[in-house]
């Protein structure tokens, strides 16, 4: 554990004591080794939790996430690299303090074995977060957005923080593998159903669950590069990763509980998808897109079943790379367009025909054809979901389909069509761009090949 927080937790005063002249170059060939190191926990044959005298561990479930959030973080410099060059030094120096303080309280979180640990760390995301939004945001409106995702953050993680501490007065611990052992006194009364109840309502409003989401599309719209990425590829991943930790803790007697938020879960990944095709803000349409992707992932986790566990786990780590991958393409667009409205940048296949290639791959991720991860992911959520009652074949077959649908359209809004007439001569690809693209598509083309990596046994 500590061969990854400790060299993060170092990148921290290696960034503030660069000379200003050499800011982003150090920072983005440190994080690409803490990257590489991260590969080194990945060990497919191992299914046990390997742990520390830290409380900290991983298993299969934290491990692919962790290793997700240190690909990211090179990623995300490169991606901020064009638009926060003419920036001041010291304003960079603190973009990527930040960026790296946010990767050590994800690691944390994903490592913590103790439950008031993963609260604090569960906590800690919000405000680097926060300051990554309403500090560096492009639009004024993302003062409104930091305030939204502020106040969802803290109302539900409030009564988080109440629930852990009813849980340690009951059964004497707080950690997570002695909790699974230890069963639940009364499983039926109220006491215990307000409890769970309000220890699942901080994670559903993290991943988001529909009706709990309106605070992802306004910090979506108006973070900055790194900021969506970071929020669609990992930090929702967080709410599903205490959904999976904390679903486990309870009795199959308290199944009942589940059944609204899965209807809602469900009916959300509908909902969602026909609100994508009413967008005219790309960014807002992909914000949605995962939404609706993260609804699926709800429902299976919900759902209790043997397919469960290994069904949430593809799907995030697909949806992780794909999103993340989205948001990076709009954001070309918008540095070549100066907009985020559809109609505006139409025909951009005409100018820059090597990123028309990345679109087809990320649309074609977006939308689950074979034989990307996705598919996979979404099948085994759909089979699972069909064990458990027949009818929501028709409710996640809608959801497929529609997401076919505003994919398509969105793939043939931004590329295809004639160019907008005050659209001038617009720059070509960047090899900075072309390998953002390929390490976003590299790990999907590895699971393809070898899905095991991430399949829970």
């Amino acid at each position: 554990m500590l061969k990854l927080l400790l060299p993060t937790t170092m990148l921290i005063p290696t960034i503030n004591l660069l000379p200003n002249k050499i800011t982003w170059l150090p920072p983005t060939a440190y994080s690409i080794v803490v990257m590489t190191l991260a590969l080194l926990i990945l060990n497919p044959s191992d299914t046990l939790m390997a742990t520390s005298r830290l409380a900290l561990g991983s298993d299969q479930f934290s491990t692919p996430l962790m290793i997700l959030s240190c690909w990211l973080l090179p990623l995300m410099l490169m991606a901020s690299q064009s638009s926060m060059f003419k920036n001041p030094a010291p304003q960079n120096h603190m973009f990527i303090t930040i960026l790296a303080m946010l990767q050590l309280a994800l690691l944390m979180a994903f490592m913590a074995l103790d439950l008031m640990l993963f609260y604090i760390s569960f906590e800690a995301t919000l405000i680097p977060t926060l300051v990554i939004i309403s500090r560096w945001g492009a639009q004024t409106d993302r003062l409104n957005a930091g305030i939204y995702f502020l106040f969802y953050t803290i109302a539900s993680s409030i009564p988080l923080m109440i629930s852990t501490l009813v849980t340690y007065n009951l059964k004497g611990t707080l950690s997570l593998p002695a909790l699974q052992l230890i069963p639940m006194a009364n499983p039926l009364s109220w006491t215990d159903t307000l409890l769970w109840l309000s220890m699942l309502l901080a994670f559903l409003v993290k991943i988001p669950l529909y009706g709990l989401h309106l605070w992802l599309p306004k910090a979506h719209v108006e973070a900055p590069i790194a900021g969506s990425m970071i929020l669609a590829a990992v930090l929702l991943k967080l709410g599903g990763y205490g959904l999976l930790r904390v679903v486990n803790l309870l009795t199959e007697q308290m199944n009942t509980i589940y059944l609204p938020f899965l209807t809602l879960a469900l009916w959300g990944a509908l909902m969602t998808g026909l609100i994508c095709l009413r967008q005219t803000d790309l960014k807002s349409l992909i914000a949605y897109s995962s939404v609706s992707h993260m609804a699926l992932v709800t429902a299976a986790i919900l759902a209790r079943n043997q397919l469960a566990p290994a069904a949430s786990m593809l799907l995030m780590m697909a949806h992780g790379l794909t999103s993340s991958m989205l948001f990076c393409l709009a954001n070309f667009n918008y540095e070549r367009t100066h907009t985020r409205t559809l109609l505006a940048m139409q025909g951009m296949q005409l100018t820059t025909p090597a990123l028309t290639t990345w679109w087809f791959l990320a649309s074609a991720m977006n939308m689950a054809l074979p034989p990307t991860i996705n598919l996979m992911g979404e099948l085994t959520i759909i089979v699972s979901l069909f064990s458990w009652l027949d009818i929501t074949l028709l409710l996640t077959g809608l959801s497929s389909f529609i997401t076919a649908i505003y994919t398509l359209h969105m793939f043939s809004s931004t590329q295809q069509g004639t160019l907008p007439a005050h659209t001038t001569l617009l720059p070509p690809a960047q090899t900075r761009e072309h390998l953002l693209m390929l390490l976003h598509s590299l790990p999907s083309i590895i699971l393809i090949a070898n899905p095991q990596l991430i399949f829970p046994q």
